[in-house]
Parts: C-alpha cells; structure tokens; sequence
C-alpha cells in the first residue's frame, strides 16, 4: 500500500542539524504515527513522503520555509520582568503562554538583563534547515474518527494518542 491523502503512516526516523547533531529521534521509542495530508508532519516531510510504501528508506532534506518557517524578528519581544506576575524564579529556557495579537502563543525566555526579559515566539527550530532519516514502518487505511479528528488512535482509542489519557474533544475542540 502507498502512503496518499487519508492512509495512516507509521515511520521510523532521526531528525539531524547540518551539523549531524540528531534533534529528534524515535530510536529507542516507538515510531511515529500520522495522517497523510492531515497536517501531522511539517509539509516537506509530508509531501516526500508521498507514494512511498512500507520498507522504502530515505533521506530528506526540508528548507525553513517547508519546516518551521525562516526566524521572524518580530516574533522577539524585551518585557520587564513585572510581567511575569507572581512568577519569582525566571531562568532563559523558560516556557510560558502569553497573548498576542496573533493569538496565544509559546514564548521562551531566551535572555534575561536586569529587568528586561527577552522572549521570543518563534519555533525552536525557525530558520534551520531539516535533515531527516526515515523508515516507512507501516502504511494503512484510516478509521473513519481518525479521519475525523485528524490524528492516528492507539489500540485503546482516542484516548490512547498522547493527549493524556483525557478526552479528544478536550484537547482537539472536536
């Protein structure tokens, strides 16, 4: 069976820096699972992934703009440290949830001066060109509520796909 829109696909992979420094792996854990065409992968993984079938091994190489994006400087803000509230202990690494004009969205800390607080909203891997590693474990036809929300279920149902144990409609807004 091929990988196309609406299979499930379960792969195998090592993500990689130019400089060889492995990101991401799922050696030594389970494989990933997804939906072809439901937005699981970043887009040039997804679409390499495209008519391959259960076996095929390759490598793939994803510029920003078909990963996580180019770094968008405007997505980089310097707030006081007020702006934390009753938060006492700000460390760079820091991850919070902060409300922008675009929506909510994760910001890290990436630099603390004194009372100035340098937060920056990008993805932590904007602007870096991908390097991938992949195995097609598995390719199969999707159940109708995977295809429904969009993501794969474990044996257990939709409650066994890493939202914690809690309901889809919960974490989805299915």
């Amino acid at each position: 069976m091929q990988i196309e829109k609406n299979k499930v696909v379960t792969i195998d992979y090592t993500l990689t820096d130019d400089d060889g420094e492995v990101i991401d792996t799922s050696e030594g854990g389970e494989p990933l699972a997804y939906v072809q065409g439901a937005g699981g992968l970043i887009e040039g993984l997804e679409s390499a992934m495209e008519g391959k079938k259960t076996g095929d091994e390759m490598q793939v190489t994803v510029p920003p703009e078909k990963g996580y994006g180019e770094h968008d400087e405007s997505l980089v803000d310097i707030v006081g440290r007020d702006a934390f509230g009753d938060v006492k202990e700000l460390d760079v690494g820091m991850r919070f949830t902060a409300q922008t004009d675009g929506g909510r969205r994760t910001v890290v800390i990436t630099q603390i001066e004194g009372d100035q607080v340098t937060l920056d909203g990008n993805h932590p891997l904007a602007g870096m060109q991908l390097n991938f590693d992949v195995k097609v474990v598995e390719v199969r036809d999707a159940s109708k509520e995977e295809l429904q929300h969009g993501h794969v279920h474990g044996a257990g149902g939709c409650g066994d796909h890493g939202c914690g144990g809690h309901d889809c409609d919960d974490c989805h807004g299915h």
